[in-house]
């Protein structure tokens, strides 16, 4: 059992409640959860261990989208353009895929850890990523990915994908949890996808989809034209896309928890369809700056939830979901500086709970999972300017429990 005080406790509920001078009380579950004077009368006669000056306890993080199979990736790949960059992807593969190793998925997994994260959703296109999720302490909601869209591969991809759906169901524990991930609308055949969310459906597996991450997309998928027409000839012998957005958008109607990772390039009616499907946007700022992509539109979301991400090595130089969100707080402008920080704070807990379909995560109350994190910051005298202070100036972490366990690095 664990015994805590801090000067800051930050709920991270849809109000965004802060309790100041705050204690909780947790083994695997959080058990009580008040202000220090409330909870001391509830257990009078325990040490209390406080957490130090301008301490905050709050939920550890959520990583909605990152991909771990590209983490041997530094600068072996070409940032500035879509294209340029998935050609490189394309004509590195093998050498990156052979040096991410399992001892080097999982220290990127325990580094993640370290800085706060307790949960991912992990896109595995080769399932090469699975023995380090399972040998991890993270929480690992695990998206078995399908792409492919020549046609006379159909088959022999949609084989492969369900050996490797079934190798991650099998492992499925209460830190490992299957899911399924469309690549993208422009990489994937109807045919597949249509398929796979039926299994989605009948297992009611989350799913996750890149949609309208560049230009580039935009303009095949709505047009046959633009940089991918001549990726398409020459790789595919393809000059026609197979599917217009709202074509592929239609396909996941049905599914409970769904997400798009993404969609800087969705219009209003893609918006509006997202809207409708309940589904979330994972937004991946950096990822969307290193490939010279546009920059996602807050304004435009309304009422989707926002999730976020790191996306993975392969177009992002750090894993630190902290990270992501600061350099997300200086991107988008049209935003308060402190209303920012709670949405992005909220992006990366409750928000990232309920896409990943974990209801009992992202948020600080009783019976939920004990995934918490503590960490300082410079003493302030207004709990408005809390979440601006956490973005701006947090500390190192100081402890990750994961179900109410230490899981960071000693």
């Amino acid at each position: 059992m664990n015994f805590l005080t801090s000067d800051w406790i930050v709920i991270c509920d849809e109000q965004f409640k802060i309790i100041q001078d705050g204690a909780i009380v947790f083994d695997e579950k959080i058990i009580a959860l008040d202000t220090k004077e409330n909870i001391l009368q509830q257990y009078p006669n325990e040490n209390f261990i406080y957490q130090g000056e301008g301490s905050v306890i709050m939920p550890g993080l959520i990583n909605s989208h990152v991909h771990l199979e590209f983490s041997a990736n530094k600068m072996t790949l070409k940032y500035g353009n879509f294209i340029s960059w998935l050609f490189s992807v394309i004509e590195k593969r093998d050498e990156l895929i052979e040096k991410a190793t399992t001892e080097l998925i999982s220290q990127k997994l325990q580094n993640m850890i370290d800085s706060g994260t307790t949960t991912i959703g992990a896109i595995s296109s080769y399932s090469l990523d699975m023995e380090a999720s399972l040998q991890s302490k993270m929480n690992v909601v695990y998206f078995t990915e399908v792409l492919g869209s020549k046609a006379d591969m159909i088959d022999t991809l949609f084989s492969d994908f369900k050996q490797r759906l079934y190798l991650a169901q099998k492992n499925s524990s209460e830190k490992f949890f299957p899911a399924i991930a469309i690549h993208a609308p422009y990489s994937t055949h109807p045919f597949l996808i249509r398929e796979v969310l039926k299994i989605a459906k009948e297992e009611k597996l989350p799913v996750s989809a890149h949609f309208m991450e560049s230009g580039a997309e935009n303009e095949w998928l709505n047009y046959s034209t633009g940089e991918f027409e001549k990726f398409f000839k020459d790789m595919l012998n393809q000059h026609k896309s197979l599917q217009t957005p709202s074509e592929f958008l239609q396909a996941f109607k049905g599914i409970e928890n769904l997400s798009f990772t993404h969609c800087v390039e969705a219009n209003e009616e893609e918006l509006h369809q997202i809207h409708d499907l309940g589904a979330s946007i994972i937004h991946c700022p950096n990822s969307n700056r290193l490939l010279n992509n546009s920059v996602l539109n807050l304004g435009y979301l309304n009422d989707i939830p926002l999730t976020i991400g790191t996306d993975g090595l392969s177009s992002n130089y750090s894993l630190d979901l902290f990270e992501e969100m600061k350099n997300g707080f200086f991107i988008h402008t049209n935003f308060l500086p402190n209303e920012l920080a709670q949405k992005l704070l909220l992006a990366a807990t409750r928000n990232g709970a309920k896409a990943l379909k974990l209801p009992r995560k992202g948020t600080l109350k009783i019976g939920n999972d004990s995934d918490i994190i503590v960490f300082s910051v410079p003493k302030i005298e207004d709990s408005d300017n809390l979440s601006t202070a956490i973005i701006l100036h947090k500390s190192q972490i100081q402890t990750t429990y994961i179900k109410g366990n230490n899981a960071k690095s000693i």
